[in-house]
């Protein structure tokens, strides 16, 4: 179900949808972990079967730049930039914070994975397990994130699976 919102049910967001021959949308907000309108908004145009995941992915990059890039300043923005041409979905997520420097692209997304004693860093796994396409910026302040909806995900297929499984421990525990 598409739930359709209005710019006034969420009045910490500006929001500027596509205009009539433009690509791209904005949508901007101070530092916050209270991410769930935003993601709302986002994920409004793609299908339900692909929400899970994406808003897995979005989520944490939304966190990465509001607690890691702008320190959940308040006075700090987070802005997004979003895209839907045919099936590629595209969001350009960034901060006003300093930066940092960006992990090298490597060979396999299990590269990314942090030391396990590391308190942070999955989320850059996880970013690479979701989308097909990541690159930040030189100065680490902007993160693009690209999804082709035409090929089968297989994160999704995961994702049911541990779904399924809860669900029957769940069940035999019950």
């Amino acid at each position: 179900m598409l739930v359709k919102h209005k710019l006034e049910d969420y009045p910490v967001i500006a929001l500027s949808m596509r205009p009539a021959g433009q690509e791209w949308g904005t949508m901007a907000f101070a530092s916050t972990l209270y991410l769930s309108p935003v993601l709302d908004i986002l994920l409004a145009d793609i299908p339900s079967s692909w929400q899970p995941e994406l808003r897995l992915g979005l989520q944490e990059a939304l966190i990465n730049a509001a607690k890691h890039g702008n320190g959940l300043d308040p006075s700090k923005k987070v802005k997004v930039r979003f895209s839907v041409v045919e099936e590629q979905y595209w969001w350009i997520i960034s901060d006003e914070g300093c930066g940092f420097l960006p992990p090298p692209r490597l060979s396999g997304q299990d590269d990314y994975l942090p030391d396990t004693k590391s308190e942070c860093g999955r989320g850059l796994c996880l970013l690479h397990k979701i989308f097909d396409h990541v690159y930040w910026n030189s100065n680490g302040t902007e993160l693009r994130l690209g999804k082709s909806l035409r090929k089968p995900s297989r994160s999704i297929a995961l994702l049911a699976n541990f779904r399924h499984r809860i669900e029957n421990l769940i069940e035999q525990a019950g």
